[in-house]
């Protein structure tokens, strides 16, 4: 599978396409900086293993490169798609096993590796390569061994990755985000985020985002400020949810956690007045100090947005070290948030790295309003293509790709698959079966998404 063998039929398609997404980007405030080449910044010890590519995941091109993606693999669908490897299959580099060829196929058709390296039943250092190359794409350890984690995504069909890449095709296609110099975007099932300037990543953030039952939603805004050893009200939802739950096991948890119970005037309540067991909607606030063991750690990120959702610090740093980073209760914990703040403050005078530290040591509360306002996106691609043609996927946490899936975007069904159409008839088949029956897609629960922790 070559997307130079389809190329003129691409353009052909795009021509229609490309104004429906393509936003023009909002003029940059700040002098425009010459782009740099330089690897976005490594993450440091501790934290989970990121790509370091400079070429951010989601840019103005994201949705003609999906679009582009799709077609091919519509042709190669068409032709039979790739083939699959035995489940139980180990093979270590330097292996020799009957099914290397096979994988050898398999990586060729993804191309992964090419086609002069298809014949041969080792797992030289060219497959090996290959392999690692493939485990980057799909967010997997890049071992250049065959495992049980690559065995299976490797064998995930070529149908289910094109409904991987229309459905966030259409999820991008209702963000109507508009880019900037510099911007910010988190893509939730990579739990990744991006310091994006002059189209280049300059930062790339190992993030934690939100539970399966708790997600993190998917919106466009602009950050504006930073708030400095932040208090935190806890929202409804999860005083509800969480805080009414333990006191009536542990009637000290607030004390402990050095949260205030405050009534409709902010004035403050014994606790123990409290009727803990009642089902009724609570008539007051909890509040958390700031300082140590506050939710959001030292910082936050201001963005407003409908969901009420931020970024921010965490003391619970031990979930930036895994891979399965869906942790929050819908906001997006980010490892060395302070880089960010000093990044996002760049327009700032007076506010690096050792000012920033200096007045969150005084643990006073500080709001610093940002010179320029960022913009900020949150999306939820499971498959993706960067400049330099890479395809990615990841998994579908939310379980927003099937067809019939919660949607991230309250009260609004995801557009049908078919608007893959305007890419490619052969999409067409790729779509889940359709029933006369058609389930309706259910109504999205209004929830506070601020985090718990």
């Amino acid at each position: 599978m070559r997307r130079a063998a389809i190329s003129l039929v691409i353009s052909v398609a795009f021509i229609g396409s490309a104004a429906a997404q393509s936003a023009t980007p909002i003029p940059a405030p700040r002098p425009a900086q010459p782009p740099k080449a330089s690897p976005a910044k490594p993450a440091p010890r501790g934290i989970a293993k990121i790509s370091h590519s400079p070429l951010p995941s989601y840019d103005s091109g994201s949705y003609q490169r999906i679009q582009a993606t799709m077609l091919s693999y519509s042709a190669l669908q068409v032709r039979g798609g790739w083939p699959s490897l035995p489940a139980n299959l180990r093979v270590e580099i330097g292996a020799s096993a009957p099914e290397v060829a096979l994988l050898r196929r398999r990586l060729v058709l993804s191309d992964d590796l090419a086609d002069s390296k298809m014949d041969g039943e080792v797992l030289d250092d060219a497959v090996a390569e290959a392999v690692r190359r493939f485990q980057a794409r799909h967010g997997l350890e890049e071992t250049g061994t065959i495992g049980p984690k690559t065995v299976a995504a490797l064998n995930v069909p070529v149908e289910r990755r094109i409904r991987q890449l229309a459905a966030s095709l259409d999820r991008l296609a209702e963000l109507n985000f508009s880019f900037g110099q510099r911007y910010v975007v988190v893509n939730i099932p990579a739990a990744v985020a991006e310091a994006v300037d002059g189209d280049k990543v300059q930062h790339r953030y190992v993030v934690v985002v939100g539970k399966i039952d708790r997600p993190s939603p998917t919106l466009t805004t602009a950050i504006t400020a930073i708030n400095l050893n932040p208090t935190w009200t806890v929202p409804l939802s999860i005083l509800k949810k969480d805080i009414v739950t333990k006191m009536r096991k542990d009637p000290n948890y607030v004390s402990r956690m050095r949260m205030r119970v405050l009534d409709a005037n902010g004035a403050e309540i014994d606790p123990k007045l409290v009727d803990w067991k009642s089902d009724r909607a609570p008539n007051f606030t909890v509040r958390q100090d700031s300082g140590t063991g506050n939710a959001l750690g030292a910082l936050r990120i201001d963005m407003p947005n409908p969901h009420s959702v931020f970024m921010h610090d965490t003391n619970h740093k031990e979930h930036f070290g895994i891979d399965y980073r869906f942790h929050s209760s819908g906001c997006t914990r980010v490892a060395e948030v302070r880089d960010l703040a000093v990044w996002l403050l760049a327009d700032n005078p007076g506010w690096g790295r050792r000012e920033l530290d200096a007045a969150i040591a005084k643990s006073a509360r500080q709001d610093i309003r940002l010179t320029y306002k960022v913009p900020v996106a949150w999306v939820y691609m499971t498959g993706w293509v960067t400049r330099d043609d890479v395809v990615h996927f990841r998994d579908d946490v939310y379980n927003y790709d099937s067809e019939h899936g919660r949607v991230p975007i309250a009260h609004q069904a995801r557009p049908s698959v078919v608007v893959a159409a305007r890419a490619s008839g052969f999409v067409l088949q790729s779509a889940e079966p359709q029933t006369t029956n058609t389930i309706p897609s259910p109504a999205i629960e209004q929830v506070s998404y601020l985090d718990s922790r």
